[in-house]
């Protein structure tokens, strides 16, 4: 049986930060696994994961992140 996908998404966003970060790595690499763009992706996400481990930055909950970037909006 397969997992709707809303059903799929409510648990994957579930899950902690590191599985998370982890399980994007895997999709974007599902979609072109030879492709050149994919590693400046892949690089930007484990950089970005590290700087919310070491606490160089918070992460904001996507509801949050959304209500920002709509404020600056014109």
């Amino acid at each position: 049986m397969i997992t709707p996908v809303h059903d799929l998404e409510a648990e994957v966003l579930g899950l902690p930060p590191e599985d998370r970060a982890r399980l994007l790595e895997r999709l974007i690499a599902s979609f072109e696994p030879k492709s050149r763009a994919q590693k400046p992706w892949t690089e930007l996400a484990l950089r970005r994961h590290e700087d919310v481990r070491s606490g160089k930055v918070a992460m904001a909950r996507g509801d949050e992140a959304l209500a920002r970037i709509r404020a600056r909006l014109p």
